[in-house]
This record gives C-alpha cells, structure tokens and sequence, in this order.
C-alpha cells in the first residue's frame, strides 16, 4: 500500500507532458508516415496495434534494464546522458536542416510490423538513447505513462497514417518536423547543460 501511495505522489503531470514531448520528437513517428506508407505499398498490411505493443514493451524494457547492461560496461547514467544529448542534437538538425547523417540499410524486411516499424522506426537507437537520458533526470512513473501515452498516439498515427498525409501533405508533415526539431534541439542543450556539471562533482 506505501508503494503505490510513493507512485501518486512520484507522478508529475508537467514531467510527464515533458517526457511525452521529448519522446515524441525523437520517435517523429508523425515525420515517418511517408517511410509507413512506403511500407505499406512494399509489404501489405501492417499491423499497427501489434506494432506500437511489441515497441512500447521494447522501450519499458530498456528504461527498466538499460542501466543494468551499462553498469557491465562501467557506464554511469550521467555519462550515457551526456552522450544521448549529442544524439539528440545531431537528429534535431536532421529534423530542422532536412538532411541525413545516419543511413540505415534499407534491406526489405520479411516482417514489416516488427521490423523495421516497431524496431528500429519507433524502438530505435535515438529513442532508446533518450529514456536512459531521462531516467537520469525524471522518475520512472512519469517516464513509463508518457511511453503508454506515445504508444496509443503511435497506434492512431499508423492506423491513420495515409489519411494524416492526404490532410495535412508533404509540406505540412515538413513544417511539424522542423518545429519539433527545434524543440528537440532546446532539449538537447538542456539535457547536456544540466548533465555535464554532475560529471565533475
């Protein structure tokens, strides 16, 4: 009964509204629909309910057991933290500046629903990176209602991702990228500022 009385008062609505947006912005699933929609014409039906489900296990899974696998390493969480707010940095710029600095193969995939959309599309390497980041600075509960939170609005997006495009288009999947690119990248500096100065304590 204390446990879960410590998990109400641990939770924080304005936390969590940050992390939903941080993880937002880096799993830009609004900014892949065009990658989704491609799939889709390679591959067929995409089960988008089995795919938000299998990526939110994914990223519950790291937050919880990521740490773990660092400290085998002799990584401490403000370290990886430090590192993920570069990694963060460098996908805001490819939001904003509408550029590439990290090509995947693009091997066609047996499986799309697993792979590549819920791993590496949504589950990737930039939004594993970032839950380590924000454990390092939030509680757990905020951290795992936002995934559940990103996981539902991932399941919309798919789901609806054609008629998202037809309404908004090209350009506005465009402008949404690159105000979410700033966003990120003001994250970033942030993450990195408030991360750093503990690396010298």
């Amino acid at each position: 009964m204390e446990g879960i009385i410590e998990i109400f008062e641990a939770f924080n609505l304005k936390e969590t509204f940050t992390v939903f947006m941080v993880l937002f912005a880096v799993i830009d699933i609004v900014g892949n629909i065009p990658i989704v929609i491609n799939l889709r014409k390679k591959v067929g039906h995409i089960q988008s309910g089995k795919a938000s489900i299998i990526a939110g296990v994914i990223m519950i899974v790291f937050l919880f057991f990521g740490q773990r696998l660092l400290n085998l390493i002799g990584i401490d969480v403000k370290s990886f933290a430090v590192a993920g707010s570069f990694i963060l940095f460098f996908i805001a710029l490819e939001m904003i500046l509408g550029i590439t600095l990290y090509k995947e193969d693009e091997d066609e995939a047996i499986n799309a629903t697993v792979f590549p959309i819920a791993f590496p599309l949504i589950a990737g390497p930039g939004s594993l990176t970032t839950l380590l980041s924000l454990r390092a600075q939030y509680d757990w509960i905020n951290i795992i209602v936002a995934i559940i939170l990103n996981v539902i609005l991932i399941f919309v997006v798919l789901k609806t991702s054609t008629k998202i495009e037809r309404v908004i288009g090209k350009n506005g999947i465009k402008i949404i990228q690159k105000v979410f690119g700033v966003i990120l990248l003001a994250i970033a500096v942030k993450l990195f500022a408030s991360n750093i100065k503990l690396l010298f304590v």
